[in-house]
């Protein structure tokens, strides 16, 4: 029997109970149109925006209107709100956010001091490399060493993208810049959408992939047809990648994956990071980091026919998580999490 199949309907005073907020439910006591940004139009980003619109517009006036650009969640997005083009956007991961803000590392060229958070919606994910089991490569050290002519698809460092940039950043932490690999005759095959590289190595267009959404059904496709050899984050790797950059390292159990055949350390690209700037209304900040936290079951339910550790947005949403995040917190959010007991 399928997971979907097993779930039972939810006893009415346990559902009421969860409705009633530790934090009175706050009012805005007039309209107010906000501009928020996402993904391509599709994904999780849209969904998680559309879901704290939704509840927002409980808390404030009759003719309050909210709107959803399309992006691509990453340094767009961070651009967007910093330059004051949306109110509100998700970018992902949430240890990228500090980079943005001082203009540093792989986020170098423009800084957003102003940049703040009002929590983040949570996703546990990670950045990995895999290669097909055939070519005989077990490790990054036999990958530097045999230096095989190979195919890797990958997201594009076009100054934009996150999931390139950690990409390539991973692999010039393994001493395997572009240049080097190109050097040695490999191509990079670049792709915006983490679907787009596990169809080519599906397709066989591609020998080796690194990639994230890790939970998805197509990374699981793609396990399941291809025998895959995994490579965990080197020890040195992850602290240079630590140091400098402030990202950290988690780990994926074994047999999360056909092929992770242990427990395995993979670069951390967890959580959407919920951003805005210190222009926002200090109301408005606090509202939304109670939309987030006290209405979550919205969003959540959306996603409750997939396990917990399978799903695109994990969930329960932990609070005294969700606002520990590596830039400031608005200060109206700040004043919500306090209120609320979560820090």
């Amino acid at each position: 029997m399928s997971d979907a199949a097993k779930i039972e309907p939810e006893d009415p005073a346990n559902r009421m109970a969860k409705k009633r907020s530790a934090v009175p439910p706050p009012k805005i006591g007039r309209s107010v149109r906000l501009q928020f940004q996402g993904d391509w139009g599709r994904a999780n980003l849209h969904r998680a925006l559309g879901f704290l619109g939704y509840e927002f517009l409980g808390l404030s006036g009759p003719h309050t209107r909210f709107a959803i650009w399309n992006g691509r969640g990453g340094m767009d997005n961070v651009r967007a709100v910093g330059r004051g083009e949306v109110d509100v956007a998700l970018a992902v991961p949430v240890p990228f956010m500090r980079m943005a803000m001082e203009g540093k590392g792989a986020c170098a060229g423009e800084g957003f001091p102003n940049l703040r958070a009002l929590g983040y919606v949570p996703q546990h994910d990670r950045m990995i490399m895999a290669l097909r089991r055939d070519l005989g490569i077990g490790s990054w050290a036999e990958l530097r060493e045999k230096r095989p002519r190979l195919r890797i698809t990958l997201g594009p460092n076009d100054g934009i993208s996150f999931i390139g940039m950690a990409g390539h950043m991973l692999l010039e932490a393994h001493g395997l810049p572009r240049a080097r690999l190109e050097a040695q005759g490999a191509t990079l095959i670049e792709h915006d959408e983490p679907r787009e590289c596990t169809r080519a190595m599906l397709d066989g267009d591609a020998d080796a992939i690194v990639q994230e959404a890790v939970m998805t059904s197509y990374w699981q496709e793609l396990a399941e047809k291809r025998d895959l050899v995994f490579l965990p984050i080197e020890p040195q790797a992850r602290a240079r990648l630590q140091s400098e950059f402030g990202l950290p390292s988690a780990a994926l159990p074994k047999d999360y994956l056909r092929g992770i055949d242990r427990e395995m350390e993979f670069l951390d690209f967890s959580h959407f990071a919920l951003i805005t700037t210190t222009d926002l209304p200090e109301d408005i900040a606090y509202a939304l980091a109670w939309c987030l936290i006290e209405r979550f079951e919205t969003l959540e339910m959306q996603y409750r026919h997939i396990r917990p550790e399978r799903s695109p947005v994990s969930y329960p949403i932990d609070p005294k998580a969700a606002c520990r995040t590596p830039i400031p917190l608005h200060p109206g959010a700040e004043r919500y999490y306090r209120d609320a007991g979560h820090l």
